[in-house]
């Protein structure tokens, strides 16, 4: 498998030693080179879960979905995006015009540090640490905090509700998703992101780790849904009771930055699951199949990894189109009455399973 890390120092080297630059003015050109490269490859996610997104709701529901921009409607997403950016940033009155016009960029902010820290393949990664993992939990905390901004600085019962919604949901269920995260951290040993993606060499966390792996990865997959507030927990947005939830106000790019960061979000709850439990960029490899592991070798690690997570994608975008909005006081109740016990149990079930190595 071809290890992205060559291709990396061979970028540094050739600004170091052949362009002349010193250290620190190399180093500087490559963090802005991969500045524009994580913008451009947010944008074209975004633009494709939109459209993925689209046909999968329309392949649900028996319709075609887009189909008239560019061929099979391939052009859809960016004729929207393109109406996006020249729609009129419209100026409210009686609202914090400051903590207003902040919020989005919050929420963008918090996607896109979540989304530099995922390994997109062997050696492609920006940064890797021995605490990744709480580095990314940290900062996709963020997001929640420029929800409530814009709930509240828009001076608006229906924005106030919906942040309010969003602010008791996201904090209910990074619970759940924390100690999902855990139950693998501990089985592996490790919080550092790289060093959990090669610890499945062999086989991935969601079959070695057993009953409480694949406990751990469900309550993941319910609890990351929640965290991105689509359905059936699309409470925070509930069109028929608070018109667009806490983003009412909005309108332009400062809307369309909302409507990014949850298709963002998306990927990124994917990546994360696929990293923890379904080996990240790992190939599928079978302990004694030696002739069928060296073909799943031959698969980039790149493919690898966007097809997992895009494979999990279709699997939360399927949660949204099949099941009802929940109400408020059951989506909270599912929290702290069934996922929450049901995740503490299950740690001390994986601790057992280390303790005693009932694990491969």
């Amino acid at each position: 498998m071809f290890d992205f890390s060559l291709l990396t120092n061979w970028i540094d080297n050739f600004f170091e030693q052949t362009c002349g630059m010193p250290g620190w003015l190399a180093t500087t050109v490559e963090c802005i080179l991969i500045g524009l490269l994580l913008l451009t490859v947010y944008a074209v996610l975004a633009l494709f879960y939109i459209y993925y997104e689209r046909k999968v709701c329309a392949a649900f529901q028996c319709r075609l979905g887009p189909n008239r921009v560019g061929p099979f409607g391939l052009l859809q997403s960016f004729a929207d995006m393109f109406k996006m950016l020249i729609k009129e940033l419209i100026s409210l009155n009686h609202i914090d015009k400051f903590l207003f016009a902040l919020a989005p960029y919050l929420v963008i902010l918090a996607s896109m540090l979540a989304f530099a820290v995922l390994p997109w393949g062997k050696g492609l990664q920006i940064i890797n640490f021995n605490i990744g993992i709480f580095f990314l939990i940290a900062v996709s905390s963020i997001g929640v905090l420029g929800i409530l901004l814009a709930g509240w600085s828009s001076n608006n019962k229906f924005t106030l509700i919906g942040a309010l919604r969003s602010g008791a949901q996201m904090v209910s269920y990074e619970l759940s998703i924390g100690l999902s995260v855990l139950t693998i951290v501990a089985f592996a040993g490790t919080m550092n992101i790289v060093e959990l993606v090669e610890k499945q060499d062999n086989l991935w966390f969601i079959f070695s780790g057993h009953l409480p792996a694949i406990i751990a990865f469900i309550i993941y997959m319910i609890a990351g849904t929640a965290e991105t507030n689509r359905g059936p927990f699309d409470l925070p947005e509930a069109e028929s009771e608070l018109t667009a939830g806490y983003h009412t106000e909005y309108s332009g790019m400062h809307f369309g930055f909302f409507y990014l960061a949850e298709y963002l979000n998306l990927f990124i709850v994917s990546g994360v699951a696929t990293l923890l439990f379904l080996g990240g960029w790992m190939p599928l490899h079978i302990p004694g199949w030696t002739g069928f592991n060296e073909i799943m070798d031959y698969i980039p690690s790149v493919i690898w990894f966007i097809g997992k997570a895009i494979a999990l994608s279709f699997v939360i975008i399927w949660f949204k189109w099949s099941f009802p909005r929940l109400r408020i006081d059951q989506m909270l109740a599912l929290e702290w009455k069934y996922l929450l016990p049901i995740n503490l149990f299950n740690l001390v079930l994986m601790v057992l399973v280390i303790v005693y190595q009932f694990h491969f």
